[in-house]
C-alpha cells in the first residue's frame, strides 16, 4: 500500500524540480526525502527517479505517479474539508476558484450571501482561467470552479460536473458606436486567454476574415486601457464591463455571441454541505446579475434577446 507521506515527497519533488527544494517545502532534511523516494519504488517495484546531470529526475513512472499522487493528496485535504462542513456550516471551509470577471462582479455577492447566513464559514478564493481552475477542481485543491465557454470550446474532463449560472452578452469595444466584427476586420485586434483568443478567430472566420492580432493580455483593464487609448479593438463580456468601464470606449453587443457561465464540482453527486451552500449562493447572484440593466454606455443591437439559462441547472459531463 502506497504510503501518503511519499506520496507528498514525490508530490513536492514533481513540482519544485529538486531535493532540496522538497526538502525546504516539507521540513525535511535531504537525506529523509531521498530516504522516502528509494522506499517509494522498493515498494512501487518501479524506477521512478533517473540521474539528470548533478540532480535527479523523475521518468515517466515516477511522473505517472506523482500525477496521481497530486490528485490523492488533493482528495485527502478535500475530504478533511468535507467532513469538518458536516460538523456542521458555523465551521469548515469552501474553496473557490474563479476568472476576473467574475471575480469583480458575481462572487462578492455570492460571498456576501454566504457569509451572511454561514458567518462561520471560511471562504478560499483563487484568481485563475477555466483550464487551471478545472484541474484544481481535479486534484482536490478547491471545491468549486467557476469557469466560462463556448458553444465550440472543448468538452470538460471526465467526472466534472457543471452547474449553469447564466449566459454573459459578448460585446465589440472599440472607440465608435455600431461596430461589427465585420467592420473591424482591417482594424488592430487585442486577443484575451487562449479560450478566448480561440474563440475570437472562430467568430472572425465565420466573417471571412483572420484578425491582426497586435495585443495579448487577459486583464480586462490592460484591454480596455489599449482600446480607449486608440491602439486596437477586442471583444469582452458584459460582466467585465459591469466590473470594470474604461472611459472612452464604446461596447457594442455582438447579436447571437454568448458567454456561457458554470459552476463546477467534481465527481457523484451529493455535494458537500458547504459546496452546496455555495452554488445557492452563486445561483442567487448570478439571477440578480441576470436581471441588471446592460452596462452604462453600451451601444445595443436592435431585437436580440438575452436569454439566461436557469440558475444552476446541474448539466452532467460524461465524456
Amino acid at each position: 500500500m502506497l504510503d501518503v507521506t511519499r506520496l507528498r515527497v514525490i508530490d513536492a519533488l514533481a513540482r519544485l524540480g529538486s531535493v532540496t527544494a522538497a526538502a525546504k517545502e516539507l521540513h525535511y532534511t535531504q537525506p529523509t526525502v531521498s530516504h522516502h523516494l528509494a522506499r517509494l519504488e522498493a515498494e512501487t517495484g518501479a524506477q521512478l527517479l533517473q540521474r539528470a546531470g548533478r540532480g535527479i529526475r523523475l521518468t515517466s513512472a515516477g511522473q505517472l505517479l506523482a500525477s496521481r499522487a497530486s490528485e490523492i493528496l488533493g482528495r485527502i485535504d478535500a475530504a478533511d474539508a468535507e467532513l469538518a462542513a458536516h460538523v456542521g456550516l458555523s465551521a469548515g471551509r469552501v474553496r473557490l476558484a474563479s476568472f476576473s470577471s467574475v471575480i469583480g462582479s458575481l462572487i462578492p455577492r455570492a460571498v456576501a450571501v454566504l457569509t451572511d447566513r454561514h458567518p462561520g464559514l471560511q471562504i478560499g478564493l483563487t484568481d485563475t482561467q477555466p483550464p487551471e481552475a478545472l484541474e484544481l477542481l481535479r486534484t482536490g485543491k478547491i471545491d468549486v470552479a467557476i469557469i466560462f465557454r463556448y458553444h465550440d470550446t472543448e468538452p470538460e474532463p471526465e467526472n466534472v460536473r457543471l452547474h449553469h449560472l447564466l449566459d454573459d452578452p459578448l460585446y465589440v469595444l472599440s472607440t465608435r458606436p455600431g461596430q461589427t466584427l465585420s467592420t473591424l476586420r482591417d482594424a488592430t485586434w487585442i486577443a484575451g486567454c487562449a479560450r478566448c483568443r480561440r474563440h475570437l478567430l472562430s467568430m472572425c472566420a465565420e466573417e471571412g476574415f483572420e484578425p491582426r492580432i497586435g495585443y495579448t493580455s487577459d486583464d480586462m483593464v490592460v484591454m480596455q486601457a489599449l482600446v480607449a487609448a486608440g491602439l486596437g479593438v477586442t471583444t469582452s463580456p458584459g460582466l467585465a464591463l459591469r466590473a470594470h468601464r474604461a472611459t472612452g470606449i464604446v461596447a457594442s453587443e455582438l447579436p447571437g455571441s454568448l458567454q456561457h457561465i458554470y459552476a463546477a464540482t467534481y465527481g457523484e453527486p451529493p455535494d458537500p454541505p458547504a459546496t452546496t451552500a455555495l452554488l445557492a449562493a452563486l445561483a442567487e447572484a448570478a439571477a440578480s446579475v441576470g436581471d441588471a440593466p446592460p452596462p452604462a454606455g453600451t451601444a445595443m443591437a436592435t431585437g436580440h434577446p438575452r436569454p439566461l439559462g436557469p440558475a444552476a441547472a446541474t448539466v452532467a459531463k460524461r465524456i
